[in-house]
C-alpha cells in the first residue's frame, strides 16, 4: 500500500495561490466555508472530462478506466468515507489512507491509522460492509516508521480523511483513495483524492486540511492527463 511522503511544490502552489478551489462545509468545526463564484468539484471533474473526451485517445483511456479503478468502484457498497470511520472504530487514532484496491484476488478497503499507541496500523475492510477483514501493526513505536513527522504534519488540522473524501465525493464521482501527503522540505500538506467518474475517468484533487477548500491536482498529479 503506498504511502508517498513527497508531494510536488506545485501542489501546495495550487492551494496557496488560488487557481479553480472552493471551501467545502464539513461537520469537522474548522474554519472556511462555502465561498461564492467558486467552482466545485463535480464541476471541475465535468471540465476535464469534456476536454480529455475531444482528445486524441480520449475513449481508449476511458475504456481502460472502466477495467481498472471504475471496476473497482462499481463493486463496492461503501464508500471512502465510511470505511475511514469503520478503520477508526476499530483503531483509535487518525486515518492518514484509504484506498480501494485488490488483496489476494479480492476487493478490499486498505487504511492505514496512526494509533493512539504511536504505531502505524494497516487494515484490510470489506468493501461491502467495512468489517475489518485483516490487521497488523508495524513494530516499534518510536518514530522509526515515520510516526513522528505524521503527527507533526497532522498538528493544527481540522479536517480528517472522512471530511476530505466527501469534500470531493460529490455528484457522480466516487472516492477510490484518500491519502494525506506531506512535505519535509517546508510544503504545505493537503488530502490528495482521487476519483473515478461513471464515464470510467480518473481523476485527483487536492483538500486542504484546515479549511477543506478542493483543488484539482497539477496535470502532473492528475490521472486525467489529458
Amino acid at each position: 500500500m503506498k504511502r508517498r511522503s513527497v508531494l510536488a511544490a506545485t501542489a501546495a502552489a495550487v492551494l496557496i495561490a488560488g487557481g479553480a478551489t472552493t471551501a467545502v462545509a464539513v461537520n469537522t468545526g474548522g474554519p472556511g466555508g462555502p465561498q461564492s463564484g467558486a467552482q466545485t468539484a463535480a464541476q471541475l471533474a465535468a471540465t476535464a472530462g469534456a476536454e480529455g473526451a475531444a482528445a486524441d485517445g480520449g475513449r481508449d483511456r476511458r475504456e481502460a478506466g472502466e477495467s481498472g479503478d471504475a471496476g473497482r468502484a462499481a463493486g463496492a457498497k461503501t464508500d471512502a468515507a465510511q470505511a475511514a470511520v469503520a478503520a477508526l472504530r476499530a483503531v483509535p487514532g487518525t486515518v492518514t489512507e484509504v484506498e480501494l484496491d485488490e488483496e489476494r484476488g479480492a476487493l478490499v478497503w486498505e487504511a492505514d491509522v496512526l494509533g493512539r499507541d504511536g504505531a502505524w496500523h494497516h487494515l484490510a475492510l470489506d468493501p461491502l460492509t467495512t468489517r475489518v477483514l485483516r490487521s497488523h501493526t508495524d513494530p516499534g513505536t518510536g518514530g522509526t516508521h515515520g510516526q513522528d513527522r505524521a503527527r507533526a504534519a497532522l498538528r493544527g488540522t481540522t479536517v480528517d480523511a472522512a471530511s476530505a473524501a466527501r469534500a470531493v465525493g460529490r455528484g457522480h464521482a466516487t472516492v477510490t483513495s484518500v491519502d494525506f501527503e506531506d512535505d519535509d522540505h517546508g510544503a504545505k500538506a493537503v488530502w490528495e483524492v482521487e476519483t473515478v467518474t461513471r464515464d470510467g475517468r480518473e481523476h485527483t484533487y487536492l483538500v486542504d486540511p484546515r479549511t477543506a477548500a478542493v483543488s484539482a491536482a497539477p496535470a502532473d498529479d492528475d490521472h486525467d492527463d489529458d
